[in-house]
């Protein structure tokens, strides 16, 4: 038997009752994956701000934006082996206080330099939060169970990144731009209470040796291609430079690739792609993502260029998917009993594509209510989808195979992000020529082609999750439970 499948140590905090850690863990969980990612995007409405206060330029920010996905995409990967090793208690924890500790400094810095290695300090924890978090609640709830957990804890990944850029816009205008990085401070403390008091401790009894050499590979072939996407469709790079530093991260992930099949416990597990269930759950995602991620990037172009709105109605006309995403959370596990994962990923899926499309129609001349009542179905489809997916990577995963399973769709969720913005750029400049972009008829025009298209990739998707059969991940819909938070 191998040394990582030997049975995990589940140590209940001091006078937790089971109950009452299954009360809390989702909401503990949940407060940590809403700090990750709204820091994802809540720096970039403050960016002129920022800039103008540290003395350097707006495209000098673009390192400040860059390096904390870079630190979340180079540390993800090892997020399983860290929990495994040392407990998921003493990692969450770790991860959350990293976190804290990179808000505060970055809100006291007035150098460039230093807000750049402070918001890597940022990444490095939030890498953690999110993966070991959803591995806690995978290895707390029974899978009957994990759908419920899952729907709950799913909805902040959805509002964070909605919010980001509303809620940095309110802290620059009314506030002080630092308030973007204190505002962390109080709910880490509380986290890290939180964890103390509630969060139960996973861990093996003896872990296989990190792999140190696919870990440079693979990170920093991950790091590049991440920095690619992030300076995709600028001009501080040249094409010729773009497509080299794209060559050179694609063939340190084939090295990565090489290597893993000679080694016995390569960094990520690879084989875990043999199980169905899971590589659908994973590949499909990464499809979803590549469509449905460009949507908070092409939103705020339409409201506030192509509809001359102001980034404030712009943020509130974004809200409605946040309430919608709230609102899906009782109605999931029941959905899934009834119709299967088969079922509601192909037919979801395609709803979802065809959301986006309609959002085609959106122009100056239409009603306000019809914008809130699309945004609003547009975030049950996503809360539906991605608790579908997130919930059915684990579905025939054993135990000993969780925390694998979680490093590798995490580390895919946070590529296909990027990819999804880049996408969505990518299209955008494609369909608007530079010559008409001061021209908000023509704005309007190439945002619908760009919608239309995004949405036509997404429904590709279905491809993948019809390979599903029927009864395919019955295991976490075997009962509907009393719902989670």
């Amino acid at each position: 038997m191998p040394v990582d499948a030997l049975t995990p140590a589940k140590t209940p905090p001091s006078g937790a009752s089971v109950g009452a850690i299954k009360a809390i863990l989702p909401w503990l969980v949940a407060v940590a994956f809403f700090m990750e990612s709204l820091d994802t995007t809540i720096l970039n409405t403050g960016v002129p701000v920022i800039s103008k206060a540290l003395g350097v330029s707006a495209l000098s920010m673009k390192a400040v934006l860059a390096s904390y996905t870079l630190s979340l995409a180079v540390f993800i990967p090892i997020s399983g082996w860290m929990a495994d090793r040392f407990g998921t208690r003493r990692v969450f924890a770790s991860a959350i206080g990293l976190f804290t500790l990179g808000s505060f400094l970055c809100g006291l810095t007035s150098d460039l330099h230093v807000l750049v290695l402070c918001r890597i300090l940022q990444g490095c924890g939030g890498s953690m939060m999110v993966p070991v978090g959803r591995l806690t609640l995978v290895k707390t709830f029974p899978k009957s169970e994990l759908v419920r957990a899952m729907s709950f804890v799913a909805i902040p990944g959805l509002v964070g990144p909605m919010v980001g850029p509303f809620v940095g816009g309110l802290i620059v205008s009314y506030l002080h731009w630092r308030d973007i990085f204190f505002i962390n401070i109080p709910i880490g403390i509380a986290g890290l209470v939180m964890v103390y008091l509630h969060l139960p401790d996973y861990r093996v009894a003896k872990v296989h040796p990190l792999d140190v050499e696919g870990l440079i590979l693979f990170g920093s072939g991950l790091a590049l291609l991440s920095y690619v996407l992030e300076v995709f469709g600028e001009h501080a790079l040249s094409a010729g430079e773009v497509l080299g530093l794209l060559a050179l991260s694609l063939v340190l992930l084939a090295g990565y690739g090489l290597h893993a099949r000679r080694m016995l416990y390569p960094l990520l597990e690879m084989s875990l792609f043999r199980i169905r269930t899971f590589a659908a759950a994973v590949g499909g995602s990464f499809i979803t993502r590549l469509g449905a991620g460009g949507a908070p990037f092409l939103l705020p172009l339409l409201y506030q260029v192509g509809l001359g709105l102001t980034p404030v109605q712009s943020g509130l006309l974004i809200m409605p998917q946040a309430m919608a995403a709230m609102s899906t959370k009782p109605v999931i596990p029941w959905l899934l009993n009834r119709f299967g994962y088969r079922g509601m990923l192909v037919s979801n899926t395609l709803l979802l594509g065809l959301m986006l499309m309609l959002f085609a129609t959106i122009g100056p001349g239409t009603p306000m209510w019809l914008i809130v009542a699309q945004a609003f179905g547009f975030g049950i489809l996503t809360s539906t989808q991605y608790t579908c997916m997130n919930t059915l990577v684990y579905a025939d995963v054993r135990e000993d195979q969780s925390s694998g399973a979680s490093s590798i769709s995490s580390t895919l969720q946070q590529l296909s992000m990027s990819f999804g913005v880049a996408a969505a750029g990518l299209t955008t400049v494609f369909f608007i020529p530079v010559s008409l972009r001061a021209n908000p008829g023509s704005m309007i025009h190439g945002l619908h082609e760009a919608f239309i298209a995004l949405g036509a990739f997404t429904i590709l998707s279905t491809l993948v999750f019809s390979r599903l059969r029927r009864g395919d991940g019955d295991s976490e819909t075997a009962r509907v439970e009393t719902p989670v938070g």
